[in-house]
């Protein structure tokens, strides 16, 4: 292993809910575009995964199933507890185009990780997301030729917070646990990086995600 690469913080940047806007803002940008109630597409998520004894969205983050077979499945699973919803407008077999259209990233933090970047920072995208969702996402945020690495639940078929994700980031940054730090706005996946040995900061909102950034930056410079 490289030493200095092993001596060297990596700062690992969720996508959604931190690159992208807050999640319930997606669901409600969803609602606009398809009439579908974020309530009643969240419980059909569930509702899908729970017959497969998994996560809301492990069945296509973890590529267990293409978009076309989730939203398939998604369409029943509506059909079945809100029969009286129109899906009509709603693109579930291509759902990743749709969710995704007109959607605007998070430019201060796009900012912030080209800002480090240009600082000599070690920094890479870990998400959990889908194969088909990969032109979009990517194309939104621009970071490609910016990060050193992204790490994405669906090409490792496993996910946050799941310890053997973090692990694999490790093994992708040439880093130890102790030298990694998590920027992501679920409490559930900061624990489990936690656990490992990560630093981590659960995101709310830029003003407060700058400001511990600026203390672990500073503070591994002492």
């Amino acid at each position: 292993m490289d030493y200095h690469k092993e001596n060297t913080a990596f700062y690992w940047f969720d996508f959604g809910g931190v690159l992208s806007p807050p999640i319930a803002t997606l669901f409600d940008f969803y609602y606009e575009k398809t009439g579908i109630p974020a309530n009643q597409l969240q419980a059909s998520m569930k509702a899908l995964a729970d017959d497969m004894e998994l996560p809301t969205l492990a069945p296509i983050e973890s590529a267990i199933l293409t978009e076309k077979e989730w939203g398939t499945r998604l369409r029943a699973a509506m059909a079945r507890l809100f029969p009286a919803t129109d899906t009509s407008k709603a693109q579930l077999e291509n759902f990743g185009q749709q969710w995704f259209a007109e959607v605007q990233p998070n430019s201060a933090i796009i900012q912030r990780i080209k800002d480090m970047r240009n600082a000599g920072h070690r920094v890479g995208i870990l998400t959990n997301n889908v194969i088909e969702w990969q032109p979009y996402w990517q194309a939104m945020v621009g970071l490609n030729d910016v990060v050193e690495h992204i790490v994405d639940s669906c090409k490792v078929r496993c996910r946050k917070p799941e310890h053997k994700f973090f692990a694999i980031a490790e093994q992708v940054a040439g880093v130890s646990p102790q030298h990694c730090v998590l920027i992501d706005d679920l409490l559930e996946n900061c624990v489990s990086a936690e656990k490992r040995g990560w630093k981590t900061i659960q995101f709310t909102n830029n003003e407060d995600c700058f400001e511990k950034l600026d203390k672990i930056i500073g503070d591994r410079k002492c």
